[in-house]
């Protein structure tokens, strides 16, 4: 396979070793500290600045990847919620193969339930997991994506 570059176990452990901590886990975490809910629950929504405060943290933690031949479009037509589009460029050798990956912003309702010491905006780990709204209910999507594309 002349010209593609060959992953393989011990070169992807490295990379998400490298980025795990002070990008992955840091960003998610970051991430759950925003209290930004579904429209559906909150009704200024798409005027308490919170989807912004998202929208820049997410794009801030993509951009210290340093992923090549990236570009961001967003699309939010008045009065709804916004629709951000990463576009990688084909690096050479690639496949004409295109990929999309879907995830949002906004979170669920906080609900009750919390076990004591976790709540739904302070992210707290336990053993090996990560508590928070929005850390397994797609708020990980851009994170685990762009950790992908950068590996690949």
């Amino acid at each position: 396979m002349e010209g593609k570059k060959q992953l393989d176990v011990e070169t992807t452990k490295k990379i998400v070793d490298q980025h795990w901590d002070n990008w992955y886990v840091a960003g998610l975490s970051d991430f759950i500290r925003v209290p930004n809910l579904t429209p559906m629950v909150d009704p200024n929504y798409l005027t308490n600045g919170l989807v912004e405060q998202a929208m820049k943290l997410v794009d801030d933690y993509i951009n210290k990847i340093e992923i090549k031949g990236l570009s961001k479009k967003v699309f939010q037509p008045a009065g709804m919620t916004p629709l951000i589009v990463y576009i990688v460029d084909k690096s050479e050798g690639a496949s004409d193969t295109e990929i999309m990956f879907y995830g949002h912003l906004d979170k669920q309702p906080w609900m009750e339930g919390w076990l004591e010491g976790l709540g739904p905006t302070t992210p707290v780990i336990r053993g090996d997991y990560l508590y928070g709204r929005g850390g397994g209910d797609d708020g990980y999507s851009p994170f685990s994506t762009m950790l992908a594309i950068k590996n690949a």
